[in-house]
């Protein structure tokens, strides 16, 4: 088992950065495949970047070019770098690890995070 905890939300205005961290705790997250989640009020929870099988990584079309995640084993933390942030970008944003086999993520987000609020302001 893995207890993630997310950090490193704030407000922040339009075209600003942020890096989100996600600790972990348990289970190493070499075990896991990783990634984030953001859920705005009124809207269903969203895929924003994570780490596939064979380490390749998927971004949301939305955050493409913008968004970076990557990950630290040696530090338990998996980070989410965030450029040129837009209003939209405001979300609840989580962390969540999905059990790896191999190079082979399994389906399905196993363990999640409380969640870190980004809010951007125009």
């Amino acid at each position: 088992q893995v207890q993630l905890v997310e950090s490193g939300g704030e407000s922040v205005q339009s075209g600003g950065s942020l890096r989100l961290s996600c600790g972990a705790s348990g289970d190493p997250i070499s075990y896991y495949c990783m990634g984030w989640f953001r859920q705005a009020p009124g809207k269903e929870r969203e895929g924003v970047a994570n780490f596939d099988t064979d380490n390749t990584t998927t971004y949301a079309d939305s955050v493409k070019g913008r968004f970076t995640i990557s990950q630290d084993n040696a530090k338990s933390t998996v980070y989410l770098q965030m450029n040129s942030l837009k209003p939209e970008d405001t979300a609840m944003y989580y962390c969540g690890a999905m059990i790896r086999v191999g190079e082979r993520c399994l389906e399905g987000y196993t363990y999640w995070g409380q969640g870190t609020q980004v809010t951007v302001s125009s």
